[in-house]
């Protein structure tokens, strides 16, 4: 995969992550954000604290191991390890933008286990880190896609490859906020 390709992708799908916040969810009430259609289903609220939480583990391992790098020459092919291709294609959406394979949170990321993730701030937050997001792929232009290892949230000895990294993030929030989306369209969600 040519590394503009990578990161026209990654920058995209975060476009439209961002969209779908301020064009939709900034507008949503609180008995929208909470409502869920079942007891084991997360909310809005949940989904968003969710991701706000991964993106503080993220963000801050992207952005340390970006500037510490002395891989500052960017490949212009990149080529993801296999441990990367695996992890990233787990996350990817199928062609219907379904989600092809599910997986239990870790409890310190699950804001049903851990109350304290909802913070009430979550749209504010989500907006503030896909903006970060979007940063952290531009500056990642500048360095080895290949060569910058970034350490994974479940295990800090294992590392993914920079441009695999952002590619699992990048479509961990987009299976999210399509999770989100079809929350919205269940005949039951309330309305205004």
């Amino acid at each position: 995969m040519y590394t503009k390709d990578l990161l026209e992708e990654v920058r995209n799908i975060t476009l439209s992550d961002l969209e779908l916040v301020n064009k939709k969810l900034v507008y949503l009430n609180e008995e929208q954000l909470s409502w869920k259609p079942s007891e084991n289903v997360w909310n809005i609220k949940e989904v968003l604290a969710h991701l706000n939480e991964y993106a503080k583990f993220y963000h801050t391992a992207f952005i340390d191991r970006i500037t510490k790098t002395r891989f500052k020459s960017p490949g212009e092919v990149f080529i993801s390890s296999p441990l990367g291709r695996s992890a990233w294609k787990s996350m990817k959406l199928g062609n219907a933008k379904n989600v092809k394979r599910r997986f239990k949170s870790m409890r310190s990321y699950n804001p049903s286990s851990e109350i304290s993730l909802i913070t009430g701030n979550e749209l504010s937050t989500i907006q503030s880190e896909l903006k970060e997001f979007l940063k952290i792929i531009e500056l990642s232009a500048n360095v080895s896609l290949r060569r910058v290892k970034i350490p994974i949230s479940i295990s800090k000895i294992i590392r993914l490859r920079l441009g695999d990294a952002l590619l699992f993030v990048t479509y961990h929030n987009e299976r999210h906020f399509q999770q989100i989306s079809n929350l919205m369209s269940l005949r039951d969600f309330p309305k205004k």
